[in-house]
């Protein structure tokens, strides 16, 4: 599984390169391997390292730690969500149990940020579920029931308001939910990093070619190497089916985003001066926007199934057109030149929008999954791993079992002919919010 790193993500560029990073070359024995080091495999490895701080633990990542799916996100650190995939929640107690794994997932990051005093821009917001349709008042309203009953605070609001929050005539109406967080996802998944237990060994840019279980003991191979272990813990998110686990429920998704420049005092004064906001699309294939603390617009309007290893930069230059195209729309003011920079990342979906956190074999375990709300479910995903993999339970595993479990899916190219369609079916009906 060949992975490339590149330097285009706005996020990871705010960021000072890191000079300790270790790559796996010889063959390694450890009790515990934890494979994937985004938000949930970092999370897994400190639970690990604090359960048991004498024993040796491995850690690897087939590029550098936090600069995958976990740096490269919106940075929304979501309470609910309005389209989480391809089915909607038309159950309210299925809802309640999908909210309920947000909020726990809000928490697991917050106890992180306590402890160990991250500035990550945290900023309790909320966010916005908004459409230049207003033909799609009539969705929102439903969502505003659903929200109501289970004692979310919220508000619906009309252009005008909209304008002067978010700087844009371009929304006609939109539902804001208190409890969403705006935060730094790079700064956030660095934390992680600098933070990890003296007993947890990193080895990064270190591609995993392949794995087998062999009399109780998992072997992985390296391009440069193997480690067999005792046990242990799959976190690869969006690789999971390229490494033949639970490949037939989870499929990749490439998503394609890009940041402006900051804006100008006459800029930012030509739009209403807004206090950082989120905006999130009622339909499915709209474009997710930020503008963030430090005058930056966010934008992510692409979603395809493409190569889950490399975009090239010239197929990356298009995508970055159709985004530029999408911040005219809403802020017609600002200059062509505006796009700073533009990246690809990997997300993984299910079928039924549910994520995936099990015990597959005996001493091998999977959590991965999470249909756009990595940051959080996946730093809890990781820390809750860990705790049933060591054979215990905790209410937070308890929670999360009850969720519904995500359903099978055919195999390619049936999988990938049914992923694509459905796409274009939603990028039509979306067209005008992108």
């Amino acid at each position: 599984m060949e992975v490339i790193n590149d330097n285009s993500c706005g996020w990871i560029k705010d960021l000072s390169p890191r000079n300790n990073v270790k790559k796996l070359e010889s063959d390694l024995d450890c009790e515990w391997l934890i494979v994937g080091a985004g938000f949930t495999g970092l999370s897994a490895a400190r639970k690990l390292g604090q359960l048991y701080p004498n024993v040796k633990i491995i850690l690897v990542d087939a590029q550098l730690a936090g600069e995958g799916a976990s740096s490269r996100n919106s940075g929304y650190l979501v309470d609910t969500t309005l389209n989480d995939g391809f089915t909607s929640n038309k159950e309210l107690n299925n809802y309640k149990k999908k909210a309920d794994i947000y909020k726990l997932g809000i928490e697991a990051v917050k106890r992180f940020i306590k402890e160990y005093q991250v500035d990550c821009d945290w900023n309790e917001c909320g966010k916005y579920f908004a459409s230049s349709k207003v033909e799609d008042k009539k969705i929102l309203e439903n969502f505003s029931s659903t929200l109501s009953k289970l004692g979310y605070e919220h508000n619906l609001l009309s252009n005008k308001g909209l304008k002067e929050r978010l700087g844009t005539n371009f929304y006609n109406i939109a539902l804001h939910t208190k409890g969403g967080i705006l935060l730094h996802p790079g700064k956030l998944v660095r934390a992680m990093i600098d933070t990890l237990p003296e007993n947890v060994n990193l080895y990064e840019n270190s591609s995993l070619l392949d794995w087998e279980k062999k009399n109780d003991v998992v072997i992985c191979k390296f391009k440069n190497g193997s480690i067999k272990a005792k046990k242990s813990i799959f976190a690869t998110n969006g690789f999971l089916k390229s490494l033949g686990i639970k490949s037939n429920y989870n499929f990749p998704i490439t998503l394609t985003a890009s940041m402006t420049r900051p804006l100008t005092d006459e800029e930012f004064i030509s739009i209403g001066e807004p206090k950082e906001w989120g905006v999130l699309p009622i339909r499915p294939m709209g474009a997710t926007i930020r503008m963030t603390k430090d005058r930056r617009i966010l934008i992510r309007n692409t979603a395809e199934v493409h190569n889950p290893y490399k975009m090239s930069k010239s197929e990356l230059k298009k995508r970055s057109l159709k985004q530029k195209i999408g911040i005219k729309k809403r802020f017609p003011e600002l200059s062509e030149d505006i796009i700073q920079s533009s990246w690809s990342g990997i997300v993984s979906r299910t079928r039924n929008s549910s994520q995936i956190f099990e015990k597959i074999d005996e001493n091998i375990f999977v959590a991965g999954c999470y249909n756009g709300s990595g940051i959080g479910v996946g730093s809890l995903f990781g820390e809750q791993i860990a705790i049933k993999a060591s054979n215990e339970n905790s209410n937070e595993i308890e929670t999360i079992e009850a969720r519904k479990k995500p359903t099978w899916l055919p195999p390619d190219p049936i999988l990938s002919l049914g992923v694509r369609a459905r796409l274009i079916y939603e990028r039509l009906r979306a067209k005008s919010e992108i």
